[in-house]
């Protein structure tokens, strides 16, 4: 008998759930010592699965059958209506970027924010947000404002780690105002309706922008070397620059008409919005390699997304055949403490994580298992939000935490020494270095767990909207 087969029998006599739990550990460990997310996910769930058919029908055979579905997950999964309109959001965003819209928003912002303390800083984060609403990837965001925004504000005098660390942030507000590329492959995971994570977006990203917008103006007053206002702008210059904005303007409103009118679902929505930001683009003049360069751009990041899913859902599959997600649910709900402890606990481990995973990652390997516990702990699916632990309806609980875990899910892209979107500005810009960057964003630490503090106490922030739209 083969030795490997030997061994692998040998271990089937094991119960499931602790297979689940080796191969758990043998996954965090690749990721650890520096293994990319998406493989070290596609080959521990590929080995586990292996070992658990092995352990039923013997080697020969139970490896044949993990890879007939290592073969076939990817592309039953991967290739689903919802997942398509990613690209078609991030087409936007390279579009909006090749057509010179991103920088009409950035001046239109400038000159009507500028004036405030660390002005340049507040007008980055408002045009990011607005840029965020067309473009549903951070790592587009903060490298296209890396581009714009840090050469203005170095030429005002800005401190360069300040000026970093405000575009890395400020990207991350794509992760949650929609279209999100990231509530997406949430609502996906957790078989909710996408339309009303992409709804529950608005308020919070707006609320967090707002909170960034503070922030800056905060630290510019007790640090006046980190960025002067800048003033002399006339109502009629700050008006000068309002046409300039409204394409963007016009495909956002495209997008939400489509999605809530009725009138196509979201990845039509989305290729309508490519399509109307191309024509715009064209009308202005956008050359052949410009259009060029924002496909290649967009292949580049759509297929790093699409690889995270592939791998990861290798792992997902192997941890449904080992009853993980619900023996960590039963065991969380079992604790001898207050559901809310249990939550923050389980948001603290997020933290965590986000320093060694990027943000897709990390959602993907997690949600199967964190989110029916979180549900459980609510009380249930069917549970009335008068009855629940965390004063939110079973529908609402799914949307309301979607949200929160997309906002810790953001502290990946800034949090050292992971966090892709410091990576982006630094490779963007070669004057500031990684360091820089991630010294410049330490403060929105700060922001962004007060931010996720607001929504854990006002979910009406969250459910609003989406509530509004019949959803709930």
């Amino acid at each position: 008998m083969n030795p490997f087969s030997s061994l692998i029998e040998t271990m089937g006599a094991m119960e499931t759930i602790d297979i689940g739990l080796v191969v758990t550990g043998i996954m965090l460990f690749l990721v650890v010592i520096g293994v990319r997310v998406a493989f070290a996910a596609a080959l521990a769930g590929f080995l586990g699965l292996v070992w658990i058919f092995s352990a039923r029908m013997g080697f020969e055979k139970g490896f044949v059958v993990a890879v007939k579905m290592a073969g076939t997950i990817p592309h039953s999964k991967v290739s689903s209506l919802p997942l398509s309109l990613i690209p078609t959001f991030i087409l936007i965003g390279f579009l909006a970027y090749h057509a010179g819209l991103t920088r009409a928003l950035f001046e239109a912002a400038k000159r009507w924010v500028g004036w405030l303390p660390g002005g340049m800083g507040v007008a980055t984060v408002f045009s990011t947000a607005g840029f965020a609403a067309v473009s549903g990837a951070s790592v587009a965001t903060s490298a296209v404002f890396a581009r714009i925004a840090i050469p203005e504000m170095l030429k005002l005098g800005y401190d360069k780690r300040f000026a970093a660390g405000v575009v890395a942030a400020g990207g991350t507000l794509a992760s949650l105002i929609p279209p999100s590329a990231i509530l997406v492959i949430y609502a996906i995971i957790v078989e909710q309706d996408v339309g009303a994570l992409l709804m529950a977006g608005f308020i919070p990203g707006a609320v967090s922008a707002l909170i960034y917008g503070g922030l800056v103006v905060i630290m510019a007053v007790m640090n006046k070397k980190l960025g002067p206002p800048v003033g002399g702008f006339t109502w009629k210059q700050r008006l000068e620059t309002l046409p300039g904005t409204f394409p963007i303007f016009f495909v956002i409103g495209i997008i939400i008409v489509c999605i809530y009118g009725g009138v196509g679902t979201p990845t039509e929505a989305g290729a309508l919005g490519a399509f109307m930001i191309l024509i715009i683009a064209l009308f202005k003049g956008m050359k052949w390699t410009e259009l060029k360069q924002a496909l290649i751009e967009t292949s580049k990041l759509t297929v790093m997304i699409f690889t995270i899913i592939w791998g990861v859902l290798l792992y997902v599959r192997f941890l449904g055949f080992a009853d993980l997600p619900a023996e960590f649910s039963q065991w969380l709900t079992s604790l001898d403490q207050s559901p809310m402890m249990t939550f923050v606990l389980i948001l603290l481990a997020y933290a965590v994580l986000g320093m060694f995973m990027d943000a897709i990652g990390m959602l993907l390997l997690t949600l199967p298992i964190v989110y029916p516990a979180v549900i459980a702990l609510n009380g249930g699916p069917d549970v009335l939000a008068a009855d629940s632990a965390f004063g939110v309806s079973g529908t609402g609980c799914a949307i309301w935490f979607g949200i929160i875990v997309v906002k810790m899910a953001e502290l990946c892209l800034i949090t050292p020494p992971i966090g892709l979107n410091c990576f982006v500005v630094a490779g963007v810009r070669p004057e500031v270095s990684v360091q820089d960057v991630f010294r410049g964003t330490t403060p929105f630490f700060i922001a962004d767990a007060f931010t996720i503090y607001v929504l854990i106490i006002t979910p009406s922030i969250v459910l609003w909207l989406p509530g509004l739209m019949g959803f709930i």
